[in-house]
């Protein structure tokens, strides 16, 4: 009986601890507060369609669809510097940034993504306008 409750309690701490986020939430003024610190990388995961459309200033384009995103990510952002990271509505830029957390960034997402920045009438780039 001791076995399987120890059995037991390891995987409801797994579990749990696997369920943990490694990376913070932001609401829209939340993110806006944190990219006015220009040491600050933002990260759009969206689509190069996506963000032609329109992005946040200064934003670099992965698009977290590809399967080399992690390798990309990799290669142009700093570890040493924290990212600002979005996406169209909050859950790609999610699983990108628990994927890149896991990878050593430190990592801030835009809850409601780039639809709540747009509703709160937060200012967006054309490409090739910024």
């Amino acid at each position: 009986m001791n076995k399987i409750l120890t059995c037991l309690l390891a995987v409801l701490g797994l579990n749990t601890a696997c369920g943990q986020q490694n990376f913070e939430n932001a609401d829209v003024q939340g993110f806006a507060e944190v990219i006015k610190d220009t040491n600050v990388v933002v990260l759009d995961v969206r689509t190069a369609s996506e963000f032609a459309e329109g992005h946040i200033e200064r934003a670099v384009n992965i698009d977290y669809y590809k399967d080399d995103f992690v390798e990309k990510a990799k290669a142009a952002l700093p570890t040493d510097k924290k990212i600002a990271i979005y996406c169209r509505s909050g859950r790609r830029s999610a699983g990108a940034a628990s994927k890149l957390a896991a990878e050593g960034y430190v990592l801030v997402n835009l809850k409601g993504g780039i639809i709540d920045w747009q509703k709160a009438g937060m200012p967006v780039v054309k490409a090739g306008k910024d």
